[in-house]
């Protein structure tokens, strides 16, 4: 645990939530919330900075994640982890809907600009950096039993009954890669913010990474997935057509993101934050756990079982 940080106990606010979020929670599409959960996905991108330095619960939204999505997601982390000698990533099983699925530690946030040109970091975390915030994750622990709930927009404070449930079930993970993330100040726990870390890149510029043709398709792959949907027009394009009118147009080995693509992804309602209200009633498939086999022993528990299944682990 950082200095002066948060253990991951009580029901709180943490040293960097200003008081505002007791029990900070991020509603995500899928595949995104379970990756990050399972410690895959290190950065989450949006298009604002982080309100919290602290734990913040992720619940997966509604919405069932099409294979191509999953796919495509996939691919792009096998292919940043190559980049660094990681091939052997094991992905989840499943990709739970309208669940909370864990938590991570939000530990800063920085410019995109600042994490793809930053050293410190292995390359496969700089090559997350696709949005104009990223939100820097340590420490992920997911729910033995995912509990079922409905989401709402942006960062909110989780209930009381469900953190006071859901705190019981948490288990650490290991993700392929876990990244300590340095602090600009050790002394200060805070000190990862947007402009903590420019300063450290020389005058001259700053070392890019090197992208192989594969990294570059994965990446279009990534951003195909997350902008299949815009707000103007509800009408689904097909992931494999979107990566391919994206590799026509982007990604000629240069680092940094191109600024119509971020612009489309900090937009889009597949990565960023999902309002969840009204949802319930109209989506009725919605508690059915998403992944490579759709069997019904793959559909995750009611909140009764949940609760039978946290009993049963106090009692181990």
């Amino acid at each position: 645990m950082r200095a002066g940080g948060r253990s991951g106990g009580g029901g709180g606010s943490g040293g960097g939530s200003g008081g505002r979020y007791r029990n900070p929670c991020l509603t995500m599409h899928q595949p995104w919330a379970s990756l990050l959960v399972h410690g895959i996905k290190r950065i989450e991108g949006r298009s604002w900075p982080s309100p919290i330095t602290d734990r913040l619960w992720i619940h997966a939204a509604s919405k069932i994640p099409d294979p191509d999505t999953i796919k495509a997601m996939e691919n792009f982390y096998r292919e940043i982890y190559a980049v660094n000698g990681i091939t052997d990533i094991k992905f989840p099983d499943h990709y739970p809907v309208s669940r909370l699925l864990g938590c991570v530690e939000v530990v800063g946030c920085l410019k995109s600009e600042e994490l793809v040109s930053w050293e410190a970091v292995p390359e496969s975390v700089r090559l997350e950096g696709l949005t104009d915030f990223c939100w820097l994750c340590e420490r992920p622990q997911k729910l033995v039993v995912p509990f079922e709930m409905r989401g709402f927009q942006g960062v909110y404070n989780l209930e009381k009954r469900i953190y006071e449930g859901a705190v019981r079930g948490l288990r650490p993970v290991e993700g392929p890669q876990p990244v300590k993330f340095p602090l600009p100040d050790p002394r200060n726990p805070l000190s990862l913010k947007p402009g903590s870390v420019a300063s450290h890149f020389s005058s001259s510029g700053v070392s890019a990474v090197e992208r192989a043709p594969g990294v570059s398709a994965a990446i279009a792959g990534a951003r195909a997935a997350a902008t299949q949907f815009s707000k103007k027009d509800q009408t689904r394009t097909p992931v494999v057509t979107q990566i391919s009118l994206i590799q026509n147009n982007d990604y000629e080995g240069t680092s940094h993101t191109n600024a119509e693509s971020n612009r489309q992804l900090n937009q889009s309602p597949n990565h960023v934050e999902h309002k969840e209200r009204g949802e319930n009633s109209g989506h009725r498939n919605r508690n059915v756990g998403v992944g490579r086999d759709l069997n019904p022993q793959a559909r995750m528990p009611s909140s009764k079982l949940f609760a039978a299944a946290l009993k049963g682990l106090s009692l181990n």
